[in-house]
């Protein structure tokens, strides 16, 4: 029986040492790199938030720019606009509604939104594929010249809402660099929509930017995926956010539509090398008109309208490290969440690839001393970026609110993580 005690008490010691990983030794050397991109003039407020699997806080840190942001007080419970943070909402949105039977990923999306059945595509006059010409994400070795006047010809193949998700539907944002591409888009001012129905009437007039399926281009995709999901769904996607994830899961600071008490901070740019308040229409991604917050808005951007806390965001990330399952309550089928977190897209990539718009790191992040390998990552248009680590049981996000960062701010989040991982590597061996 005393052979049993102590080994019952052996045990007791190792999981709570297993449950109580020191992942952070010296928060003061994580805090004041952090406080250094404030000081340089990089940035007017940082947030910095790890939890672990349970929802204990295992690191926090919190600055401002006192002169940009006297009466703001900037904590886990401030509200932040999110942007394609959005994204993994709708997807996981998404997911739940093909475990109800309610979509399938291989179906068309004209079986949903009919009013693309007559989508057009927009080629080089040569009939050569625009993307070659965008300043796409990761495009960084696009062709110069301008393509314009464009060439627009019929759809070749149906698209389907799995394309939508990776991003091969042929939606783009108002950003490619391809002139007459994006004035067209800016003129739709598709965020001032009233509601989804006048959203996609207005896409619908557009031209995709490639043959659905041909290739992986970031744009409106999921946004038009949520439109996908409310159809689907017989709700809003706000209201299947509610329904579907905040509601059951608990979690408070993750929606759309702001309360009348809620304070969202302002627009900073960084476009002139020195912080400032944004210009009307600066934030150019989508035209001169940004998402709309307001507690009576009807329009829900489901890659690009979300607001959050640190509290709150980092719970949704939770149910994921838990494998569709927070608070007590199954949200996703593990087999759903593996599915997000697999290889799907940009598998040749040497830094890793994409899940279903999900970033899962390589080795390169360790060798580079960003992070590490195996991490599901992702970020937004303001400055906003998380993580999550599958392997150590934790998350995190790294919150600001700028557009267009100074070079000072430059490799912030790859700073910050590399402190992070450099001590949690430490106290790992």
């Amino acid at each position: 029986m005393k052979k049993l005690i102590t080994l019952l008490f052996l045990f007791s010691i190792v999981n709570a040492c297993e449950t109580d990983k020191i992942l952070i030794s010296d928060s003061e050397k994580v805090n004041s790199l952090a406080k250094s991109f404030i000081d340089n003039g990089s940035q007017a407020l940082l947030l910095v938030r790890l939890e672990d699997k349970s929802g204990k806080s295992i690191y926090q840190f919190s600055d401002k720019n006192v002169n940009l942001l006297p009466n703001q007080t900037i904590d886990e419970n401030t509200w932040f606009r999110i942007w394609s943070m959005s994204k993994i909402v709708t997807i996981s949105i998404t997911m739940d509604l093909v475990e109800d039977g309610l979509l399938s990923l291989d179906e068309p999306v004209s079986k949903y939104i009919p009013e693309f059945k007559n989508l057009k595509v927009a080629l080089t006059q040569d009939g050569s594929s625009l993307t070659g010409y965008a300043e796409a994400m990761g495009n960084d070795k696009h062709k110069t010249g301008n393509p314009c006047p464009l060439k627009i010809v019929e759809r070749q193949s149906e698209m389907t809402v799995l394309q939508l998700i990776n991003h091969e539907a042929g939606f783009y944002y108002g950003t490619t660099g391809i002139k007459c591409l994006d004035e067209a888009l800016v003129m739709k001012d598709l965020a001032d929509s009233k509601n989804s129905d006048e959203f996609i009437k207005k896409l619908s007039e557009l031209p995709l930017i490639d043959q659905p399926g041909n290739k992986s281009f970031y744009g409106l995709n999921t946004t038009v995926l949520g439109i996908v999901n409310e159809r689907a769904g017989g709700a809003s996607l706000s209201d299947l956010v509610k329904n579907r994830i905040t509601g059951p899961l608990k979690i408070d600071g993750l929606k759309y539509n702001k309360n009348k008490k809620d304070e969202l901070l302002p627009v900073f740019s960084g476009a002139d090398s020195i912080i400032r308040l944004a210009n009307n229409g600066e934030l150019d991604i989508m035209g001169k008109y940004v998402p709309l917050y307001d507690e009576k808005n009807k329009l829900f951007l489901g890659g690009e309208g979300m607001i959050g806390t640190a509290d709150g965001y980092t719970d949704f990330l939770r149910m994921l490290l838990n494998h569709g399952e927070l608070n007590g309550h199954r949200f996703l089928d593990e087999s759903s969440v593996k599915e997000i977190y697999s290889p799907h897209t940009q598998l040749d990539n040497e830094y890793g690839y994409n899940g279903y718009n999900l970033w899962v790191t390589s080795k390169k992040s360790r060798e580079l001393g960003h992070g590490d390998e195996g991490l599901w990552s992702g970020g937004g248009y303001e400055g906003t970026h998380f993580w999550i680590d599958p392997k150590r049981d934790f998350v995190g996000v790294i919150l600001t609110q700028m557009y267009k960062t100074p070079n000072g701010g430059q490799n912030r989040d790859n700073i910050i993580k590399g402190e992070i991982y450099k001590q949690i590597f430490s106290n790992e061996n």
